[in-house]
């Protein structure tokens, strides 16, 4: 009987850990601007586009880290991370926003730009910001409904 009762304790410990050995985070998609148009997003994912006018510019790589370091928060808001560090020849991005070197550039699901910074922000602030958004309330709003 205490044989049993140690093999099922066992089982249902052993079970999650397992589980949670193979299966990975989703990854969070950074994507180059160069092969993607703004349109391609529309009400399916919020673009943060980070803008650069080199990739060893300092702010850049600190933003990329600060994205790197909650992915999940950003997946689970349906982020999706555009980068552009080249200046010229004009992505469909860089024509459209018309930065002037670093910038941050949070874009709703609507297509529109919610939100410019000219320094690099953390995933904190980020997801907090478009957490205000209305397509955004829509979305929790949903998602307590279905509970």
């Amino acid at each position: 009987m205490i044989a049993r009762l140690l093999l099922g304790i066992a089982l249902v410990f052993a079970v999650p850990a397992a589980a949670q050995d193979t299966a990975e985070p989703p990854a969070l998609a950074v994507l180059d601007s160069a092969q993607i148009t703004p349109e391609e997003f529309l009400w399916t994912a919020r673009p943060i586009v980070v803008f650069a006018d080199s990739p060893a510019d300092p702010r850049f790589a600190e933003q990329l880290r600060f994205l790197e370091t909650d992915a999940t928060g950003l997946i689970a808001r349906d982020v999706v991370i555009v980068v552009d560090t080249v200046p010229s020849p004009k992505s469909a991005w860089r024509d459209a926003l018309r930065p002037r070197g670093f910038a941050l550039v949070l874009i709703d699901k609507d297509g529109q730009v919610k939100l410019r910074k000219p320094a690099p922000w953390t995933v904190r602030e980020i997801t907090r910001s478009i957490d205000k958004w209305p397509t955004r309330q829509q979305e929790i709003r949903e998602t307590l409904g279905k509970e």
